[in-house]
């Protein structure tokens, strides 16, 4: 949903293609250097070898094919909202900037981009409030749903345990740094990261990762393996992270590999004491 918000590139890039002056082009963000050639690459492998008169004819396509491709990639990103645009008046008002015969005044230009900017950025917070709302009906009914199983355990903070494979033994304290092997998953079964597909187990201070990680793994013993059903609050709220859409609740199976206890602090004698 994020990515809807960078509408604003394509007027960047539009507003280039007029002309409009430096003053009149600092109204609208420029297209990020690294997002066009992005948009290239993607296009590179499936383009047919094509020869052309010299280098400067070559480059002349390349700047056509940049601009084009990076507009194509917005528009699909619109798309998900709901708004189609036409693409051959796009094709026109290029065509027409380059030729010095634009139907609009430069400051016309500018005024329908932004007027766009704004229809979209209405459009995009209300779906983004209906996507955040919808996350949380379905963490709180999940949740209560799952509370009910057997063998599932709710803490005071809200986390939920269910413990797989019992064992014996220390448990971490959260200044420890453990090693585990996990898996992590969306309530609708999405794996978004597992050590176990990657083959290598993960090594971390307990108290530098999630409120809901930290909590839970506190509980464990070393070959001891569990799953955490962590709300939202005590995971990563309502920023989300990567691909976890804000709100989400999330179910992780974790197996206890070792622990490393943190060095105790150095004990300072009490002067006074031991006078």
């Amino acid at each position: 949903m994020n990515n809807i918000f960078k509408v604003s590139l394509l007027a960047g890039a539009v507003l280039a293609a007029a002309g409009c002056n430096d003053k009149q082009a600092e109204t609208a963000p420029k297209a990020a250097e690294s997002e066009v050639v992005e948009a290239v690459s993607a296009a590179v492998e499936t383009a047919p070898v094509a020869e052309f008169a010299n280098e400067d004819a070559k480059a002349a396509y390349a700047i056509g094919a940049s601009v084009s491709r990076y507009i194509e990639k917005t528009l699909a990103e619109q798309e998900q909202l709901g708004v189609t645009l036409d693409k051959e008046q796009i094709i026109a008002g290029i065509s027409d900037a380059l030729r010095g015969e634009l139907k609009l005044k430069d400051e016309d230009v500018i005024a329908t981009l932004q007027a766009y900017d704004k229809k979209l950025s209405e459009i995009a917070q209300a779906k983004q409030a209906e996507a955040t709302e919808k996350a949380k009906t379905e963490a709180t009914a999940y949740l209560a749903e799952n509370a009910k199983k057997e063998g599932v355990t709710t803490t005071d903070s809200g986390l939920q345990y269910q413990v797989l494979t019992a064992a014996e033994g220390d448990k971490p304290n959260a200044e420890d740094t453990v090693t585990v092997h996990y898996e992590g998953r969306l309530l609708n079964g999405e794996v978004f990261d597992s050590s176990m597909t990657r083959g290598q187990p993960a090594t971390f201070p307990l108290n530098r990762v999630i409120a809901g990680w930290t909590e839970g793994v506190q509980l464990m013993s070393v070959g001891s393996k569990y799953q955490f059903t962590i709300p939202a609050e005590l995971a990563y709220g309502d920023q989300g992270a990567g691909n976890i859409p804000p709100h989400s609740a999330l179910i992780f199976d974790v197996e206890l590999l070792s622990i490393e206890k943190a060095a105790a602090e150095p004990v300072v004698a009490d002067e006074k004491a031991a006078e």
